[in-house]
């Protein structure tokens, strides 16, 4: 039986969107004041240290998304309307990454205000929910899965996504308490789910 691969243009929209969001996080950059001394721009740039915690663990997250969407549709090659309508969700979410990044960096250095990190990990909650409804979605009964998948690379996908609202709900209510910490653990579960879930050997 023919297994026409379908989602060639989901996957170069995808990527794209991918692509200018990545690229946005690095315009909250902006550079000090001009004709500073060495010792002043020195110190300026040591006190940046908040943005680049912040840079970092978006450009991570995205990243690491980015690869992770990369991955399931090797596998899911068919695609139908909600398949669609769950993809421009997760682009949505992803693209409106930069506008928390750039205000958690502003806000983590006060302890005691804790809005901008609870939007931040909220943001990453709401991905991370969505982007297993995708691949929920799209692996039920292997509904829009290629024919040829492995059945061992379907569940080890499904165990390393099972738990990501979880663990992301963790960093959400942590952003309540202490923000840096909260910020960290984004970071950590970033690598966490950049590890390869697939099975050592796959049936062709």
């Amino acid at each position: 039986m023919n297994d026409v691969k379908e989602t060639g243009r989901i996957e170069a929209f995808s990527d794209g969107v991918f692509a200018v969001a990545i690229t946005l996080l690095v315009l909250a950059f902006l550079p000090p004041p001009p004709y500073l001394t060495d010792n002043a721009l020195l110190q300026i740039l040591l006190s940046r240290w908040p943005e680049l915690l912040a840079f970092v663990t978006s450009f991570a997250t995205i990243g690491i998304m980015w690869i992770n969407h990369h991955r399931l549709f090797t596998v899911i090659t068919r695609l139908d309307n909600a398949l669609l309508g769950l993809n421009l969700l997760l682009l949505l979410l992803i693209v409106f990454v930069p506008f928390p990044t750039a205000l958690v960096a502003q806000y983590v250095v006060y302890p005691t205000q804790h809005v901008a990190a609870i939007l931040f990990s909220g943001v990453y909650l709401l991905l991370a929910t969505v982007f297993n409804l995708l691949w929920h979605y799209a692996a039920y009964e292997n509904r829009l899965l290629s024919r040829k998948v492995n059945i061992e690379t379907v569940r080890s996908i499904t165990r390393q996504y099972r738990f990501g609202p979880l663990l992301y709900l963790i960093t959400f209510t942590l952003a309540w308490i202490y923000t840096p910490a909260s910020l960290v653990l984004n970071l950590l579960l970033a690598i966490f789910f950049a590890l390869p879930c697939y099975p050592r050997r796959q049936a062709v």
